[in-house]
């Protein structure tokens, strides 16, 4: 399948910062974030927690999808998905090396 560049332009894809990561009790393959994506912080659920513990999280530069569906996890409302490639069911997340304003689209 393949998309168009208008297909394409409707994924609100940003940089956002991590600013708090941690576990959720009971379980052990995912964790709670908030994620400053410029002028908000929204809070989503990530996983690879057995691979990564919170504290990896904190003050990175991540690659976020903003506008997906919310959904529950856990309990947990989550907004926004970090982007990350998939290594034999590990994943490793996408980060930006340089300081970039949180918020930042990606094109």
């Amino acid at each position: 399948m393949s998309l168009t560049i208008a297909d394409f332009q409707k994924l609100d894809i940003r940089i956002g910062k991590i600013v708090n990561a941690e576990k959720i009790p009971q379980l052990k393959k995912i964790l709670k974030v908030n994620v400053d994506i410029g002028g908000q912080t929204i809070q989503t659920v990530v996983g690879g927690a057995e691979f990564y513990p919170a504290e990896y999280f904190l003050g990175k530069l991540v690659v976020v999808l903003v506008n997906l569906t919310p959904k529950v996890i856990a309990g947990i409302e989550s907004k926004g998905m970090l982007l990350a490639a998939d290594l034999a069911g590990k994943p490793v997340w996408l980060t930006v090396p340089e300081e970039v304003p949180s918020g930042t689209k990606v094109r």
